[in-house]
């Protein structure tokens, strides 16, 4: 395998003028392009024991079912905050509706900037959120700002 693999090593260069360093930058890109193309071989290591053994392939699957549970109990759990505890304008069905890590809150740019700013919680400017972030540490406070955020109160 060697180092290539591992990804160890480290590259520096003076040039001469502010010219030469976009020549040879250019350079260099063409020449590391395909090293960032081909990822480590740590996670395929990983996997690979893992997937070999029944005993940590078992546990790896019991891991996994528990956080698509989890991940599915935060969206029932969001969604009767909004809809039940706080009453929050609008349709929020898709949240139990939508699969996965991420959903689709349908907030606004300007409704997630003000998220951002003043309750500290961070999305996409689209409103795509991480449901793996939710936990029912925090999943209230989410709802809440959510809730002031529609409402134009935050």
């Amino acid at each position: 395998m060697g180092l290539y693999g591992e990804r160890v090593g480290a590259f520096s260069l003076t040039t001469e003028s502010k010219e030469e360093k976009y020549r040879v930058e250019s350079q260099i890109k063409i020449i590391v392009r395909p090293m960032y193309s081909n990822p480590p071989v740590h996670g395929a290591r990983i996997a690979a024991t893992i997937l070999a053994d029944p005993k940590l392939n078992a546990q790896w699957e019991s891991e996994v079912k528990g956080m698509a549970e989890r991940i599915i109990e935060m969206r029932s759990v969001l969604y009767e905050k909004l809809t039940n505890e706080l009453k929050t304008p609008g349709d929020w069905s898709h949240i139990k509706s939508q699969i996965g890590m991420f959903s689709f809150t349908g907030l606004s740019p300007a409704q997630t900037k003000a998220l951002a700013e003043r309750a500290h919680i961070y999305m996409t400017a689209d409103g795509r959120i991480s449901m793996a972030g939710l936990n029912s540490n925090n999943v209230g406070y989410f709802a809440e700002c959510v809730d002031k955020a529609v409402r134009g109160q935050l």
